[in-house]
């Protein structure tokens, strides 16, 4: 019980993370606010998020393999399924903001140059896609928690 405690808190400390950092880098993504210190604080940001991603990940198999309902129970879970798909929908959508930012911050330390209005607002658009969707797992986890 007590592992099964550790994983979900891990777990959830993960998914604040996550979206604390996302919603960052939403709210800075913005052709208005851009400048040279926010090209650098973005690409951190999307370090940070990559990272709680990747901890979020792992603590969601943790709790699969070693949690105390198990494999068997999670795959005949039909939310589970949805919510797995929305993650890795998710996670697909942010390989380009981040591939984004990495080439901006490389621009930015070549020749000074900040990144043109209409590529900022398609990364945004892109970041505000995940943070949307997002809730929406959440909903889905708190319905499943309820028995759906």
């Amino acid at each position: 019980m007590t592992l099964e405690a550790v994983l979900a808190a891990l777990h959830i400390v993960a998914i604040l993370t996550l979206v604390v950092f996302l919603s960052s880098q939403a709210a800075l993504c913005r052709i208005e606010w851009l400048n040279a210190a926010v090209v650098e604080r973005l690409a951190r940001l999307d370090a940070i998020y990559g990272a709680s991603a990747m901890v979020l990940v792992a603590t969601g198999l943790a709790r699969v393999f070693w949690g105390v309902k198990g494999l068997s129970w999670y795959i005949s879970q039909p939310m589970f399924h949805i919510k797995i798909t929305l993650v890795v929908a998710i996670a697909i959508l942010s390989i380009f903001p981040t591939i984004a930012f990495r080439r901006w911050l490389r621009q930015l330390r070549a020749d000074g140059s900040l990144p043109d209005a209409r590529e900022v607002t398609r990364v945004r658009r892109l970041v505000m896609v995940q943070a949307h969707v997002i809730p929406v797992v959440a909903v889905i986890a708190v319905f499943w928690a309820r028995g759906w």
